[in-house]
């Protein structure tokens, strides 16, 4: 590894020496693809956690990496094709070492032919007729899928999906048909089929004739950025190389923030992927956009929608944002397989609604008055001395929740993305005595501890902590902290995410004195890695729940785990610090075995269980009929089964909720009533939050 770097830095003091006399010598493309190259590896091997060897296992993995970014449906390359570019499997280190792009090359020289070919088939495809008489079927996972045998095959795969397309089109237009012939609605005018399935056709080819210009308009310059991130992504999938653009690109591809809806979204696997929805936000707000989603489409009012399949990330944002006031529709695919349009109205973001809040819930059942905390991210400003943090705000919630005399608290962590460490450690101080919240190693240096160093408890009484598969990074420090100090019972499903990671951004471009080689960009890296108390790393594992409830994605392959070259788990020496023991001595196996008897025998519990069933094996059905009349009667066969999900959702009646006395006076314009009321509603739907309830009960037995 330092024979390596050694050599990319001689190379790279080489080619930089090219810029002194750039004034007489032109720099050209393959020479600014040199300094890029050299820049990001050298970048990477000096800074990140643990670098990989670069020798011909490496090179295998980013091809494998470049391979699938650059035609993960394998709708493009045949088995010919596929052969010819794996020649250069074990060659890439070589190539990386001698900065030479005989892959990149003829990579990029395939795709581009092999772009002109399918775009001069599908068409024809879609100038006749489907026969959705006819009982055949598509695989639609690619993953399951080899490459088309050759370009014949791969004509008949688009063929297959190019029905597929269509068949979804006129199922939807049938469904408003029929609709609208029950309720009598005559502003929908009837079509027959033979029109109807025209009509989709042209809709399709419409939407492929957008994907194919833009493909059209992907540069050289484009594609090599994706081939140096598929050398990144083999060190592990946070860090990544951000090419030069403008400033408004530049920070969509670094937060995936999305001004106007308010989600996060990854490019991931050819699809635009909803990873989190932003509290208070329009998505939030209008209620069905979710996790996990999918986005297929995008349209503008009442525009055809655009295609976003295969399209890459900053360019889907720009479709999806707009001016406030304006409708969005978002085409999703939903885990379970269903499609469906939703419109989103732009607005801003409403951050009031993304900060820690609380209130009172009185449980009859059980004769007890709990505090409830929802902290949606760990917030910091740190562009404004004074401005609001997440610590501060826990703090002043805990307080006005002990002056109502409160005999537990509940602390919502679910889908919390994380944020500012700073602010783990001193929220973590808020509920233990004194002394360690977090270990922190980087590359070659001794792990160091963040302690609480205040002497003092803000909140000592029995504190429960709810998380999900969503809780990530901070989230998943302070619950593992409060874990290993036995300080809170942690409730959630499976594991939380397992991002055990500290990125770093890096800027790439040269002193001024080489200004004709910049700009280059910037990388982020990983340089840290996050260890619990007990010595354990958060990464990969995440945090594994006391009491352990099922969601609707618990058989769902979700986290860090299933990310591609994910760094591994592993631990270092425990720091010294002294179990709290749930204080008064309660016995967490009772108190796991209380809470598993209450899950079995809950009716909702049993539904979110089997809904969760339903979810996994609709997930793993990726072989989709062609049949008309075999489509509609699956599709029929969903939603009856979804409809037996219903209750899920149904309101609890045993508890009601109270807003604090200390906020009954901010409480008072009709925009935050609304908002609290909404906010009641969704919690008294919340079976997680109502076992938490529980488990209270059994922490003060």
């Amino acid at each position: 590894m330092l024979k390596f770097l050694k050599r990319i830095k001689v190379v790279f003091a080489a080619v930089v020496l090219l810029s002194i006399f750039s004034s007489y010598v032109f720099i050209d493309e393959t020479e600014k693809q040199k300094v890029v190259l050299v820049a990001v590896l050298q970048n990477m091997l000096q800074y990140h956690y643990s670098a990989p060897e670069i020798n011909d296992d490496f090179s295998s993995k980013v091809f494998v990496s470049h391979l699938k970014d650059l035609d993960y449906n394998k709708r493009f390359f045949n088995q010919a094709d596929y052969a010819f570019l794996k020649k250069f499997d074990k060659n890439l280190d070589d190539e990386l070492e001698s900065q030479q792009f005989n892959y990149f090359e003829a990579a990029n020289s395939l795709f581009n032919k092999k772009i002109e070919i399918v775009n001069s088939f599908y068409k024809n495809i879609l100038d006749n007729p489907f026969d959705f008489t006819v009982d055949e079927i598509v695989e639609l996972d690619a993953e399951k899928r080899a490459f088309a045998a050759n370009d014949t095959a791969l004509e008949e795969l688009w063929r297959k999906y190019l029905k597929y397309q269509v068949l979804i089109n006129i199922v939807g237009k049938l469904e408003i048909q029929e609709k609208a012939q029950e309720t009598k609605d005559t502003t929908v005018k009837i079509k027959s089929f033979v029109v109807l399935e025209a009509e989709a056709r042209a809709k399709v080819a419409k939407t492929h004739e957008e994907m194919f210009k833009r493909l059209s308009k992907v540069t050289k310059t484009d594609r090599f950025s994706e081939y140096i991130n598929a050398i990144i992504h083999v060190f592990d999938p946070h860090s990544d190389f951000f090419p030069p653009k403008d400033k408004e690109n530049f920070d969509i591809q670094l937060s995936g923030r999305l001004e106007g809806i308010g989600a996060t979204l990854q490019e991931k696997e050819g699809y635009i992927k909803v990873m989190a929805i932003m509290p208070g936000s329009p998505s939030a707000k209008q209620g069905e956009l979710k996790a996990e989603d999918l986005i297929l489409k995008v349209g503008q009012g009442n525009e055809e929608p655009v295609d976003v399949v295969d399209m890459r990330l900053d360019n889907a944002v720009k479709l999806i944002r707009g001016k406030k006031g304006t409708w969005v529709k978002l085409t999703v695919k939903k885990p379970s397989g269903i499609i469906k349009v939703i419109s989103i109205l732009r607005d801003v973001v409403v951050m009031e609604e993304s900060y820690a809040k609380s209130i009172l819930v009185n449980d009859s059942k059980n004769s007890q008055k709990i505090g409830y905390i929802n902290l949606p991210s760990f917030y910091v400003d740190f562009n404004n001395r004074g401005g609001r943090s997440c610590s501060e705000d826990i703090k002043k919630e805990l307080l006005k929740l002990k002056a109502e005399n409160v005999e537990g608290i509940v602390l919502d962590l679910r889908n919390n993305g994380g944020g500012s460490l700073q602010d783990v450690v001193t929220m973590g101080g808020f509920f233990i005595d004194e002394g360690p919240i977090v270990q922190v190693k980087s590359k070659e240096h001794e792990p160091y501890v963040l302690k609480d160093d205040y002497k003092g408890v803000v909140y000592d009484g029995p504190l429960v902590i709810l998380i999900n598969q969503f809780s990530a990074s901070a989230s998943e420090i302070l619950a593992a902290a409060m874990q290993d100090y036995k300080r809170a019972v942690i409730i959630g499903s499976n594991t939380s995410f397992g991002k055990g990671t500290v990125q770093r951004i890096f800027e790439l471009d040269l002193p001024s004195m080489y200004k004709e080689l910049n700009p280059i960009g910037s990388a982020k890296i990983t340089t840290q890695k996050f260890y619990r108390i007990n010595g354990g790393s958060t990464q990969l594992k995440g945090v594994v729940p006391d009491v352990i409830v099922p969601d609707i994605y618990k058989y769902l392959d979700l986290g860090e785990k299933e990310m591609d070259y994910a760094m591994p788990w592993d631990q270092i020496a425990p720091a010294v610090y002294d179990e709290w023991v749930l204080k008064n001595g309660a016995d967490l196996a009772k108190i796991k075995a209380k809470s598993a008897a209450r899950v079995e025998k809950n009716e909702v519990f049993k539904m979110i269980n089997a809904s969760a069933e339903h979810l996994k094996h609709k997930q793993d059905n990726t072989v989709q009929t062609l049949s008309l009349v075999k489509y509609r009667e699956e599709l029929s066969n969903s939603k009856k089964e979804d409809d037996k999900f219903k209750d899920i959702d149904k309101e609890i009646a045993d508890w009601d909720f109270k807003i604090l006395k200390a906020d009954e006076t901010t409480v008072v314009d009709s925009t935050k009533i609304e908002r609290n009321k909404s906010f009641i509603k969704t919690l008294k739907k919340d079976i997680y939050l109502h076992e938490a309830m529980g488990v209270i009960k059994d922490i003060r037995k």
